[in-house]
This record gives C-alpha cells, sequence and structure tokens, in this order.
C-alpha cells in the first residue's frame, strides 16, 4: 500500500456514465490511468467531481475498486463517503473493502447540525473503518478551531481539507491544530479544496497550505502541473500569466450555472479523449455555447505553457 501521505497536484476524477445512465468502468479506468500516467500526488476518487452523491453503494464499490486496480500502488487512492452516518458508514467500509489507502469524509447530507453533532458524526464514520480520513470543511459541515482540534486528535483523522474560503478562519485551525499535535509527533495535513482551487492557492499557501485539489487536472493535467510548478518555483509571471488565460476563465464560465463545476469538468474529460457521458440528475450538461468557450480557455491555457509542451515532446 502507497503512503497515504499526499504531495504535489491532486487528482480528482469524473465518473463516466453511459447515455443510458450506468457507470461506465471502463471509461473510467481508461480515465485514471490516463491519469496516474500524468503524475499526480494522489487519486481521489468518488468524490464531489466524481458524482459521489449521485451513487448508490454497489455503484461506489465498483468505481473505488475500478481506481485502486488501475492506480496499482502508484499513488495513493482516497475515496468519498459522506450523507446520512449510516451512508457514511456503509460507504467507507466499501471502500476499505475496495482496497482504497483513505477517506475524504464529504458533509451529511441537509442537516444543520451544533458542533458536538458534527464531532460526533465524524468520530463515528472514522470508526467505521481504520482508513485514514480528511475532514471536508464546507457547506453545512464547517469546524471552528475548537472542534477542528477534537477531530484532529481522532487516532484515523489525517487532514483538514477547506471549501469554504474563509481564510482568515482556516488561518487559525491550522495554527491550532498545528500547535494541538505538535507535542505528539502525529502527521497532519491540510488542503485548500476550493473549486477551481488554483485561484486561490497564493492566499492559501501564505498560511501554511500547500496541497489543493484540482479539476483542470482531470481534464488538462499539463496546465495543472505548470500552474503547480510555477508556485513551487514562485514564478509570478508564469501564475499571472495561466490566472488571466485559463483559470479566472474558467472560474467564470463555472459560476453561470450552479453544478458546472463538475459537468464542465465531464465535458473536458470528454474532450480531451474519454468519453465521459453525461451527468446524472439533478446536474446539466454545458451547452453548445459554453462547451465551445471550454474550448477556447483550454486552448488559451495550453498556449501559455506551449513553450514548456515544446521542450517535452
Amino acid at each position: 500500500m502507497p503512503s497515504s501521505t499526499l504531495d504535489g497536484v491532486l487528482f480528482f476524477p469524473v465518473t463516466p456514465f453511459t447515455e443510458t445512465g450506468e457507470v461506465d468502468l471502463t471509461r473510467l479506468a481508461e480515465h485514471v490511468v490516463k491519469g496516474v500516467d500524468a503524475g499526480p500526488g494522489g487519486v481521489f476518487i468518488a468524490c464531489g467531481t466524481g458524482e459521489f452523491h449521485a451513487m448508490e453503494a454497489g455503484e461506489f464499490a465498483g468505481v473505488v475498486r475500478t481506481a485502486v486496480e488501475v492506480a496499482a500502488g502508484r499513488v495513493p487512492v482516497y475515496a468519498g463517503a459522506g450523507g446520512s452516518i449510516a451512508q457514511a458508514k456503509v460507504f467507507a467500509r466499501a471502500a476499505a473493502q475496495a482496497g482504497a489507502d483513505g477517506l475524504l469524509l464529504l458533509p451529511p447530507y441537509l442537516v444543520t447540525m451544533p458542533q458536538q453533532g458534527l464531532i460526533d458524526y465524524t468520530r463515528e464514520v472514522a470508526e467505521a473503518t481504520d482508513l485514514p480520513v480528511i475532514v471536508y470543511n464546507r457547506s453545512n459541515a464547517r469546524y471552528t478551531e475548537e472542534s477542528a482540534v477534537e477531530v484532529a486528535h481522532i487516532p484515523n483523522v489525517v487532514g483538514f481539507k477547506d471549501g469554504t474560503g474563509d481564510v482568515d478562519r482556516v488561518a487559525r485551525i491550522v495554527r491550532a491544530v498545528t500547535d494541538s499535535l505538535a507535542e505528539s509527533g502525529k502527521p497532519f495535513q491540510f488542503f485548500n479544496g476550493l473549486p477551481t482551487a488554483e485561484v486561490a492557492q497564493q492566499a492559501y499557501r501564505a498560511i501554511g497550505v500547500t496541497l489543493y485539489s484540482s479539476a483542470t487536472f482531470a481534464f488538462a493535467p499539463e496546465v495543472a502541473l505548470a500552474f503547480y510548478g510555477a508556485l513551487e518555483r514562485n514564478d509570478e509571471t508564469q501564475i499571472a500569466a495561466l490566472l488571466r488565460e485559463f483559470f479566472h476563465p474558467l472560474v467564470r464560465l463555472r459560476d453561470t450555472v450552479p453544478g458546472y463545476a463538475v459537468s464542465l469538468i465531464k465535458a473536458g474529460v470528454t474532450m480531451e479523449g474519454v468519453d465521459a457521458g453525461p451527468v446524472r440528475a439533478p446536474l446539466i450538461m454545458p451547452s453548445e455555447e459554453d462547451a465551445e468557450e471550454l474550448r477556447r480557455i483550454i486552448a488559451a491555457g495550453r498556449a501559455v505553457i506551449a513553450d514548456e509542451l515544446a521542450a517535452v515532446r
């Protein structure tokens, strides 16, 4: 089993469906192996981009098993779990049985909860398996400094991923959790989990959060890796160009329709040679005009890194 410690660009695959709506494991395998070959630091299967919310337990288990098989130990494979407490435990156990290396704990469905309830939810799911768990701070699952510290001390909770964009609160959580765990020496990682996380990553790096999820990696890994490389070497010119020509236009397009954070990625995967099929309701696929705009954005991003692409050919 690969180490559960993560680095580099994190790959969040889509889940391909056939035109009649079934999970397409053959296309999924093609998509995951293509992504792993591009060199991510980890695979997060059946999470938000992978339409976790739209799958039942049997489908989920097949998706996770397929990703584990094709990743073949080259990188860690984390799987999504969440929803009701009963569903989250079922999915957590299914992920373990399918060979996943860890879990990303998504929020409970719909419920608004007190902090103690969020702690209890996290603890119960974490105790359902021995897998490492990364908690996801977003939507209705928003941790305070105190609750983040408490869940960080759950033995198999190994990370905290933020999808709120509240950098002030996250900075305080990072400091509080880091200080609380210092004496024990427990390894713990923090992640930027915003949609199109690259646009906020400079701010997150400033508070010590160097890891982030990249939806872009699913359809344009060379652009995602070029941006990551620019961050690592502090290449402000390259960062600015990629933000201006690719990431900011992608965010503007994404924000025009609810759910485009998933369906644009799926459309991009299909454009790049793996037929990912449609999204499941209630999401919708991009219009023809928006798909054409996505093609233009991808081309603009590649134009920025044309010299880099030419150098590796």
